[in-house]
């Protein structure tokens, strides 16, 4: 659930060169009202003024951003940025201030002004509490760079919150994958940004009511909540793309405490746990209820921060891969010591040979570990108690648990679980991912809801890609290209300029980016699904 590759850094430092000429918007007009979903400052500030040629030279003046190009396209569009500012509310109904980006496209060509659809986009994962979208002038907003380049320099409006907890929001905590709060935000934000479109300097550009929806990692999961949230209001979502998100939370939950750990676990595991707790008040009394007392203090407090993930593990503040302890808990069962042994080796540090997963989900144990033994095991025992109908054998329609969990982070992730309700799209609508991803696990999460889906009307309406899989059907172009940037990567890594690493190091390597690398290549799936319609 992280954020993109390092190198399309390159892009956004690129971008923001040509950026410089951006001007401010007309006097701003204080809003009074707090009501969520209100604009504040009408007309919103214009951060940055590209038009297409400038933006298409910068972009081929350096290779990533060139390879960029050769993926997206050129741009048939320039691209005005505004930063907003609007009225949401958190998790426990406190409101807060929040803010996002407003990309509208430009130029003279009928696709670039007058009507035009909104994509409203949700980011992925950041630890960075500063995460800005609309500052395109930082070279670590990569994913603003993205969808400028793949969305709004090709007409389509974007809408792209910040979310509640970074940059201007005073929140303390994100509500981090907190089904409501994510989408009523997203429909918050879609709100301000309709109501300060025609007051911009950009107003020859309007809204022509079609609405798509989609995000990344993180981004995909609140995606796919936001196409709930908007078709239970009975508002127009024309489609939507969530991307290589966790819409099985309690699947997902269930493969990660029963030993398969996806990279990151460390990172997502407090977020998660402090969302929660706000929403819910029952997931701990005291954070070593959860956390192993080596980083316990603090933890409900530390993410997301101003200060850089990798200063954080370097203090010794968070583990960088151990979620769980390398020593096997100990599961007693009164009378019943057949589970009880079954359920302590299922806890065991993953050790079949003949699983090419293995040496990841190793990298999740250690003997500095997150989360405590007896956290885990009463995890465990809820869900052998109740189990998940997609883990660890799906079962036909992968149903969630039967009723509702008792131990209270499983049951968090029952209620924000994509399934939970039995709710359908009845929109069109794509998930891509990467069948390999050790992040969010693709056949745990896309799998899962496709067949959770794959037996009610909704049926016709999905669309399943996954870019690793054998190249086929309309999206073939799209799985042939990232399957050779993949080989060019390890063939990089493995050369000279890439480092010298061997096989086995390079490949390690290209692993650990995987997840980043599958964003611009499901973008742009995301991109070309939604010109169908």
């Amino acid at each position: 659930m992280r954020k993109l590759p390092w190198h399309c850094g390159v892009i956004a430092a690129t971008l923001a060169l040509a950026a410089c000429g951006g001007s401010n918007s007309p006097t701003s007009v204080q809003s009074a009202s707090t009501s969520r979903g209100t604009l504040i400052e009408n007309p919103p500030l214009r951060l940055a003024s590209l038009d297409a040629a400038t933006l298409q030279a910068d972009l081929s003046a350096n290779a990533t951003g060139a390879q960029l190009l050769q993926l997206v396209g050129t741009p048939t569009c320039g691209v005005d940025v505004y930063y907003f500012k609007f009225w949401t509310v958190g998790g426990a109904g406190e409101a807060t201030e929040s803010s996002g980006a407003l990309m509208v496209p430009t130029g003279a060509v009928s696709a670039c002004s007058g009507p035009r659809p909104i994509v409203l986009y949700a980011h992925g994962t950041d630890t960075n509490k500063a995460t800005n979208l609309a500052n395109i002038a930082d070279p670590g907003n990569t994913e603003g760079a993205l969808i400028a380049a793949t969305f709004a320099a090709q007409g389509y409006i974007v809408v792209a919150p910040n979310y509640a907890g970074y940059d201007i929001s005073t929140l303390g905590y994100h509500p981090y994958l907190n089904a409501t709060q994510q989408s009523d935000e997203m429909i918050d934000a879609l709100a301000a940004a309709r109501t300060a479109l025609p007051n911009t300097l950009s107003s020859a550009t309007s809204d022509d009511g079609k609405l798509f929806v989609t995000g990344y990692s993180q981004g995909g999961y609140v995606a796919m909540a936001t196409e709930r949230a908007l078709l239970a209001a009975g508002a127009t979502v024309t489609a939507a793309a969530p991307m290589s998100g966790p819409y099985a939370l309690e699947a997902f939950g269930d493969a990660i405490f029963f030993g398969h750990v996806d990279l990151g676990a460390t990172v997502f595991a407090p977020l998660l746990t402090t969302s929660y707790q706000h929403e819910y008040g029952d997931i701990y009394t005291a954070t070593t209820d959860v956390y192993s007392p080596t980083y316990a203090n603090g933890i409900d407090t530390l993410l997301p921060s101003t200060t850089p993930i990798s200063t954080i593990f370097a203090d010794n503040l968070l583990p960088e891969t151990a979620l769980f302890d390398s020593t096997t808990p100990t599961v007693t069962i009164p009378n019943d010591p057949a589970l009880s042994q079954e359920l302590t080796a299922a806890l065991a540090v993953p050790s079949d040979p003949t699983n090419p997963d293995t040496p990841l989900f190793d990298l999740g144990f250690g003997t500095s570990y997150l989360i405590t033994n007896a956290y885990r095991v009463s995890y465990a025992l809820d869900a052998a108690a109740d189990p998940d109908g997609a883990v660890p054998t799906p079962s036909p329609g992968v149903p969630l648990a039967a009723s509702p969990p008792q131990q209270t982070l499983r049951k968090a992730f029952y209620l924000n679980d994509m399934r939970y309700g039995g709710w359908a799209p009845t929109a069109p609508t794509l998930m891509c991912g990467g069948g390999q991803d050790p992040t969010v696990f693709f056949s745990v999460n896309t799998g899962t809801m496709q067949a959770f889906w794959s037996a009610t009307p909704a049926a016709p309406l999905i669309s399943v890609l996954d870019v690793n899989a054998t190249p086929s059907g309309p999206f073939a172009p799209i799985q042939q290209a990232f399957q050779q940037s993949q080989a060019a990567e390890l063939a990089y890594y493995e050369s000279a300029a890439g480092g010298g690493y061997t096989p086995a190091q390079a490949q390690q390597l290209l692993v650990e980016g995987y997840h980043s690398a599958v964003a611009p290549f499901c973008s742009l799936a995301a991109r070309s699904f939604f010109s169908q319609f």
